[in-house]
């Protein structure tokens, strides 16, 4: 015969529910008399506490699987009352936890004083006597040892203290201070654990704010009483394994401890700024230290001015790429693999840095990529975004008029190389400071690999692409740039979709060449990567040095140094964008006033740019008002923007820089030769095969 289910399931695990809270507080009063009970007392209240923690654990599960449809009788307010008695069930549980806990502790302290004690009465003149106690109460210490150990391993295993203040980010994160006590539920593989704390609540929390709760107290307790032993026991290891031996229990714990804690403070010393920034919490895990920003720092390889200049052939007799027309009277253009055009539209959902760091800079770095290195210049393209919308950057498609070219969001890409895993590799960064330190540093906010031709080597075709962003380095794999958005994703195929929706993303456009354009990129080198607004400029210097290396050069064997200042000064501007902007504005004045017959004219608009270009960027570039150009310094570059900005209006309303040159009020940098020579032989690339 079946057995009859109870008729109100709810009401009789409310009756048990009260049972328990009953025996848990007799428990708790009945456990404030365990300093001076015995030690089998007290474990005789930790016994009760396991037990009554499995009971108040069967009722919660017995509860959370029961249902309205289980009720003989309707019940009012079901819901609220299931949420209630689960509420009780949470406290009960965790008093429990808390009670085990305290009596663990004390039981440590008690050890450790215990030992304290001994090595304090022992002396030299007495030990011979009292070796026989010694030993005794070492084996009576390791036995306690022994029954004390694997409760404060259980208890270390699933409560930790908080090492910081979080604030929940999202619905189900369990907010926390430092200090707080938790208690663990479920260690997830994605490091956001399932926790509850002191009152019940529970929710999720992320791993790197958490110490195990016990280690943490006897590592604070044991520091300051061992300093003295670390020294002696680092001076000589096998003395360190006799003292152990033939002291008390309680100096083998502590010994243990602190040898412990000498190597969390090692490894804590050794701990970078990301991960330190990772642990308080501010900055998703997925961050990292940019590594295009780090490329581009060891040196000129990586820069736009290096791969602008003329590359020699294998023999290193004739220039590769820089090969002179004779019938068009200029350089020969030169088609390339990949020519094209990038248009950055915007990145959603990039997740926030906290409120410890100062933002300085949000920016896109790209370049061409093969899976394993870089094979052209970094190109950094700066994004804005908007209070109401901080996790949305932005870029221009066309730049004009007075917008800075770094904000220039269409891009020309092009490369020659043979590989067929070739694409653009984009890495989403931030400029920052600490405001506790003032320390400066950058960080990688994602990346994402668009290969440009398929299996089969066929181009990728020309459209709108949505690419979702990793974490980590373009070296790692599967490491997400905020986890905490994909662990919700489980469950219904809706929280899927959301999911989706929240991952970070950079949405991207690939234009193909009209005839127009294609004619005017082929006069670049056959690889680099740059801003669309500042090409013409890139085309005029490239025609310049194809006059004056191959047309007007008498003797083509001469390595002599050659005088021309733009030569010698024109790829420091692909260094400071705001200089290359007060040239294009210059310019752009100039070509206004000209008809449209000298537009046609190629080496009158030759002329007239070394003119414009002698009259604007070299005495910006040796002016002590210009402050040297640093990243992301908005009071550098606000100076920077206002001397140039003065100088422009000077200029125009002078008809000219001469005056300004001639001013006593002018003060320039002192005169270098290298302002004036240029050097190709220094300057030109060697063949990369």
């Amino acid at each position: 015969m079946l057995a009859r289910r109870p008729r109100d399931p709810l009401q009789a695990l409310r009756r048990r529910g009260q049972e328990l809270k009953l025996q848990v507080d007799s428990l708790v009063t009945e456990s404030q008399l365990t300093g001076a009970l015995e030690p089998s007392k007290r474990r005789e209240i930790y016994q009760r506490c396991i037990q009554l923690k499995q009971a108040v654990d069967e009722n919660k599960n017995t509860l959370q699987k029961l249902n309205k449809a289980d009720e003989a009788a309707p019940v009012g307010n079901y819901e609220q009352r299931k949420e209630e008695e689960h509420s009780l069930l949470e406290k009960l549980a965790c008093q429990l936890q808390e009670l085990a806990v305290s009596i663990s502790r004390k039981d440590a302290l008690k050890v450790e004083a215990h030992s304290d004690k001994e090595e304090d009465d022992t002396t030299e003149d007495d030990e011979e006597e009292t070796g026989g106690e010694e030993e005794e109460s070492e084996g009576d210490g390791e036995g306690k040892q022994e029954q004390a150990s694997p409760k404060q391993a259980e208890t270390e295993t699933v409560t930790y203290i908080a090492l910081g203040d979080f604030a929940a980010q999202q619905t189900g994160d369990l907010t926390f201070k430092k200090g707080d006590v938790l208690h663990i539920i479920e260690k997830k593989p994605d490091g956001w654990w399932l926790a509850k704390d002191a009152e019940g609540v529970e929710g999720l929390i992320p791993r790197t704010y958490l110490e195990p709760y016990n280690k943490e107290d006897k590592l604070e307790s044991s520091e300051g009483s061992e300093e003295g032993g670390e020294e002696d026991g680092e001076e000589d290891g096998e003395e360190d394994v006799e003292v152990v031996d033939e002291t008390a229990d309680g100096a083998q714990v502590k010994q243990r401890t602190d040898s412990h804690w000498s190597a969390v403070r090692k490894a804590i010393s050794e701990i970078n700024t990301v991960d330190v920034l990772a642990t308080m919490g501010a900055i998703p895990a997925g961050f990292r230290p940019s590594t295009l920003s780090q490329l581009l720092d060891e040196g000129n390889q990586f820069r736009a001015s290096y791969f602008l200049q003329p590359e020699l052939t294998t023999s290193q007799l004739a220039f590769r790429d820089l090969t002179w027309d004779a019938k068009a009277g200029t350089i020969m253009s030169r088609p390339s693999r990949v020519s094209l055009i990038l248009t950055l539209w915007s990145c959603k959902m990039i997740p926030l840095p906290g409120t410890s760091i100062q933002v300085l800079s949000r920016h896109i770095r790209l370049c061409l990529f093969d899976g394993s290195k870089v094979l052209s210049n970094i190109h950094t393209v700066r994004a804005v975004w908007q209070p109401k919308k901080p996790k949305t950057w932005t870029f221009s498609p066309q730049v004009t008029g007075i917008l800075p070219c770094l904000l220039d969001g269409d891009c020309f890409i092009r490369s020659n190389s043979s590989t067929p895993d070739l694409g653009i590799l984009f890495e989403l960064g931030i400029s920052y400071i600490r405001n506790s330190t003032g320390e400066r540093g950058e960080l990688s906010c994602g990346w994402v690999f668009l290969k440009l031709f398929d299996a089969s080597g066929v181009p990728i075709p020309a459209k709108t692409y949505e690419l979702f962003l990793n974490g980590g380095t373009p070296y790692e794999k599967g490491v997400e740039v905020d986890p905490s958005v994909s662990r919700r994703a489980q469950g219904s195929v809706f929280r899927q979709m959301i999911s989706v929706r929240r991952q970070p993303q950079l949405l991207v456009k690939l234009r193909s060449l009209n005839r127009r354009s294609r004619a005017m990129l082929s006069l670049l080198p056959e690889t680099l990567v740059g801003s669309m607004c500042s090409a013409h400029l890139l085309i005029f210097y490239r025609q310049i040095l194809g006059d004056v290396l191959l047309r007007d050069r008498t003797n083509l064997q001469s390595a002599d140094l050659i005088s021309h200042p733009v030569l010698a000064t024109f790829p420091l501007l692909l260094e400071q964008p705001d200089v290359m902007d007060a040239l294009r504005s210059s310019w752009s004045e100039k070509e206004s006033t000209l008809k449209r017959a000298e537009k046609r004219d190629k080496e009158l608009l030759k002329a007239e740019f070394l003119l414009v270009y002698h009259d604007c960027v070299l005495p910006l570039l040796h002016s002590t008002l210009l402050p040297p150009f640093r990243w992301a310094e908005e009071e550098t570059e606000a100076a920077r923007w206002k001397a140039i900005a003065d100088f422009l209006k000077q200029s125009r309303e002078n008809e000219g820089s001469l005056k300004a040159l001639l001013s006593p009020d002018g003060v320039h940098k002192p005169f270098d030769l290298s302002e004036q020579t240029f050097d190709f032989l220094g300057e030109i690339r060697k063949n990369s095969g």
